[in-house]
Formats: C-alpha cells, structure tokens, sequence
C-alpha cells in the first residue's frame, strides 16, 4: 500500500508514542531483521568491491587475462559489479517486501490505532 493512498490520522502521535513503539519488542524484532540482512549483505558487497580495486590497482597481468577476444577477465569482474549491485537491490526489495513492510504495517497500524 503506498503511503498516499492512507488518510491521515486525526492526531499527529505523540513524542512519547514514538519512543514507546520504537522500546516494543515487535520494533525491535523488526530493526534485527533489517540488520540481519543489510550488514552481510554490505560487507559482502564491500569485499569484493575492494577486491576488484586491488586486482585493478595491483594484478595487471591477472586482470589483463584474455577470456574472449578483447574482453579480459579486469571488464567481466567490472561488469560482475554492475551485475552484484542489480542482485542486491533485486533481493533487498524481495526481502523488504517479505520481511520488513508487513511487520512495518502492522506497527504502523497499532501506533495509529492508539492515536485515533
């Protein structure tokens, strides 16, 4: 559901509401699921970013490895770049949409109930 298509509570929720639903253990457990994803998945991505740098910046002779025709093994790791970045965002909108918008949604739900 987008964010535009919901009306508006009558009452804004409190600074107190605020903190009492971000100490619930449903927030909590939803903070810890997005944390169990992101963090892996960030420092993976960062690795073999930095991998890729090295190999540029140090292993000529290993990056400049012909595989077919003018294409070395230095662009097929490149684009692999480009390719990991679509993956992660294809499994992130995967998992938001799984894990983290429904548990979102019914905290969203349960702090606007309380407030109208």
């Amino acid at each position: 559901m987008s964010t535009t298509d919901r009306t508006p509570p009558e009452t804004e929720p409190s600074g107190a509401q605020y903190l009492a639903v971000q100490a619930s253990p449903e927030f909590q457990e939803l903070r810890s699921t997005l944390r169990r994803f992101v963090f892996p998945t960030t420092a993976f991505f960062l690795i073999w970013y930095a991998t890729y740098v090295l190999l540029g910046a140090f292993a000529h002779d290993f990056m400049a490895i012909k595989v077919w025709g003018n294409i070395n093994l230095g662009l097929l790791i490149g684009l692999g770049q480009f390719l990991t970045t679509f993956l992660i965002t294809w499994l992130y909108v995967r998992f938001a949409n799984r894990e983290l918008d429904p548990r979102a949604e019914a905290i969203r739900a349960e702090m606007e109930g309380t407030v109208a």
